[in-house]
């Protein structure tokens, strides 16, 4: 793997990069050879709950499947937040018992996830995908243990700069979610942000790779 994609959409099939493709339990493409699974706020249905958990649970035994998610919390739609808890929690459960990562969708809930995992005592990496807030949030992430994937935001906020610089090379991944551009593209943003030769940061993903998806 010269790439890893920790979050996208589109299965892309590039030799040369490890694409993390975002599926759901109701519109699941057994083509796809790595993913994540997991019912994404936005798409709650209380009728579907039960048997979203299920085909989530099922697919979380098969090697294929190297994380839960993208779940999380989004305070700007208009499902309940108690629900989304509520799933969200299930979701962690199983993260723990089947020990997969998780692919954190977090929109205005910051204090609540962390509150959450603290609550629950979970083990298994968190993973914020699609980070773009400030210096203060992501120091709070980084010491709450917590990592942080960047991607869209890194390429259109230059604000990032300075936030992406300050994050341990340990803990943070890079991903393309729903954007045009390549995984490569970003790669050659972060790399010239951390000052580093795309050589050396594909070697610093890879172990981040290893130590979370083991």
């Amino acid at each position: 793997m010269e790439f890893f994609n920790f979050h996208t959409h589109q299965f892309t099939s590039q030799s040369n990069v490890l694409e993390l493709v975002n599926q759901y339990p109701n519109e699941f493409d057994a083509s796809i050879p790595f993913y994540s699974i997991g019912i994404h706020p936005w798409y709650i249905a209380e009728n579907r709950i039960d048997t979203d958990l299920k085909i989530i649970e099922e697919k979380l035994q098969t090697e294929n499947c190297l994380a839960i998610g993208e779940c999380g919390l989004d305070k700007r739609i208009e499902i309940p937040l108690e629900l989304q808890v509520s799933v969200f929690e299930k979701q962690l459960v199983l993260a723990e018992k089947y020990r997969k990562p998780v692919v954190i969708h977090c929109v205005a809930a910051f204090q609540e996830i962390i509150a959450i995992k603290k609550k629950m005592k979970i083990s298994v990496p968190m993973i914020m995908h699609g980070f773009s807030k400030n210096s203060q949030i992501a120091e709070q992430f980084i010491k709450e243990g917590f990592y942080l994937s960047f991607g869209k935001y890194l390429l259109k906020n230059p604000d990032l700069k300075t936030v992406f610089q300050h994050i341990p090379n340990d803990r943070f991944f890079l991903e393309t979610d729903t954007i045009e551009e390549s995984i490569q593209q970003v790669y050659d943003l972060a790399a010239e942000y951390k000052n580093l030769e795309i050589k050396e940061l594909q070697d610093i993903i890879s172990s981040n790779f290893k130590q979370v998806f083991k």
